[in-house]
């Protein structure tokens, strides 16, 4: 199904669960909750996948530019996008603005640093699922997810994911953002949301915003390194003497 198309429900429908929820504020995703539900992203992945992009980016393909605005803000969802936005080599142009939103539902932007979009993480994964090493298995999975968000998004509000409320968006997202609390109908979901949480993970923290974020040095010389403390040597039951004995200084 296009998510494109808007399907004609019948007139006892309702537009959404209950005018109550439509209309309740939603708990805003701090970078604290999504940092906490990413845990740990697997930092080869992630360092393998950055390379690739880079090595693509050098190779001719566009970087996307880095500005304080989402590509596809939700109030411009349905229109044209920009001439200026990068090109797409996997994602159609109606995917391009589920997956703009929902990056930044994952990874929003706060005092510290900017959101997943800011960063270019749509312009990774349409990358990361262009090549031929991710399989034909993840792709269908993350196009049938998006297709399946949109489907969802219309039943209970007749509109598309992009389109929606912070607060209508946080209703869809709290029924599969938690595998153990998640009902089994949004089975689909879950594996979906999960795929894709993990993706925006890998691009935002392989970015140079992410490292900032984290705020990883790298390796950088410490003049006042004493080396290993005696108190580590210990626990790992290691001595310089021992050490000595092990190297031979020529």
């Amino acid at each position: 199904m296009s998510d494109e198309l808007e399907p004609t429900m019948p007139e006892s429908a309702p537009d959404d669960h209950s005018a109550t929820r439509e209309d309740a504020a939603a708990k805003p995703v701090s970078r604290r909750t999504a940092l906490r539900v990413l845990g740990s992203v697997p930092i080869a992945g992630a360092m393998m996948s950055s390379s690739a992009f880079a090595q693509g980016t050098a190779a001719g393909a566009q970087q996307p530019k880095q500005t304080h605005e989402a590509p596809f803000p939700p109030e411009h969802g349905q229109g044209t996008p920009p001439r200026s936005a990068p090109k797409r080599a996997f994602f159609t142009a109606a995917e391009w603005r589920t997956v703009g939103v929902l990056a930044d539902d994952i990874i929003p932007g706060d005092a510290r640093s900017g959101s997943a979009t800011q960063a270019g993480v749509p312009a990774f994964i349409d990358f990361h699922l262009s090549v031929p090493e991710s399989s034909d298995e993840m792709r269908l999975s993350i196009r049938g997810g998006l297709a399946w968000l949109n489907t969802e998004s219309r039943i209970r509000f007749r509109r598309n994911y992009a389109t929606l409320s912070q607060a209508q968006r946080n209703q869809i997202l709290d029924d599969i953002a938690w595998p153990k609390r998640a009902k089994p109908e949004f089975s689909h979901g879950v594996a979906f949301f999960n795929r894709m949480r993990d993706l925006v993970g890998m691009g935002f923290f392989s970015s140079a915003m992410g490292w900032k974020d984290l705020r990883y040095e790298g390796n950088v010389f410490n003049p006042d390194w004493q080396g290993c403390p005696e108190s580590a040597m210990q626990k790992l039951g290691v001595s310089h003497a021992l050490m000595d004995t092990r190297i031979k200084v020529e």
